[in-house]
């Protein structure tokens, strides 16, 4: 995609933003759990301003859209809203546990990521994901899980146990804050090798999943929550 596109990513205690103008990528990050909404802003006028863009140049907004944080997840949204609302761009929604699959990609090569962030009282926000041509393809969607049934789900031995390590030559790896939060639950056999450094999504990895991402406008962006007790306020006019 030779777009010029803006990702932005709250969704986490990580705040980053990454903007793609041709092969280069300029991006901001920090982790800064109670300050994403006085920061997020700035990260993205510092980036526009190394670039040497605006707006007007700027052909999409990408959104890490959950899950994390109830808090972090309104805030991206409604910026990303704003902005494409302002500017009349199309957003590109991608999930935060994709985003920091496709940074194992990345870093390590990974073929097969078990993402699991820290959602605390001893649950996490959990996905799997496959390779191919260097990006993740989803193998178990976004969800919430308690830390008692992980590995009891109906998908763990083909996708990150000991079917799957009978059958394939495919090394799982494990990426996110749930691993270093609750490894001994999640990891109690070490089949899974951990990625200590891959911790929390960067925006400038939902930069390369906008790729494979279908745009929607501004009002059909809604945030991915797992909890379903949570509802989202929706803007003033929409059904």
């Amino acid at each position: 995609m030779s777009a010029v596109l803006l990702a932005i990513d709250t969704a986490t205690e990580q705040c980053s933003v990454a903007l793609k103008v041709d092969d280069q990528v300029y991006q901001r990050a920090a982790i800064t759990p109670r300050e994403h909404s006085q920061r997020v802003l700035g990260f993205v006028e510092e980036v526009m301003a190394e670039a040497g863009i605006t707006f007007a140049e700027v052909d999409g907004i990408v959104c890490g859209y959950g899950p994390g944080s109830f808090t972090g997840v309104r805030i991206g949204v409604a910026i990303c809203q704003g902005l494409a609302f302002s500017h009349t761009l199309p957003v590109y929604p991608v999930s935060t546990l994709a985003a920091l699959a496709q940074q194992a990609v990345r870093t390590y090569n990974a073929e097969r990521v078990l993402c699991a962030i820290d959602a605390r009282m001893n649950e996490v926000y959990l996905a799997a994901y496959s390779v191919a041509a260097s990006l993740v393809q989803e193998l178990v969607p976004p969800q919430m899980a308690a830390l008692s049934s992980v590995t009891e789900q109906a998908w763990w031995t083909t996708v990150a146990g000991s079917e799957l390590s009978a059958q394939q030559s495919i090394q799982v790896v494990g990426a996110g804050t749930g691993w270093q939060a609750y490894r001994d639950a999640l990891n109690p056999t070490n089949e899974i090798h951990v990625f200590d450094d891959v911790t929390l999504p960067l925006a400038e990895d939902m930069l390369t999943l906008a790729e494979q991402t279908h745009a929607v406008s501004a009002e059909q962006l809604e945030p991915l929550y797992v909890r379903n007790e949570v509802t989202w306020q929706k803007l003033p006019g929409r059904s």
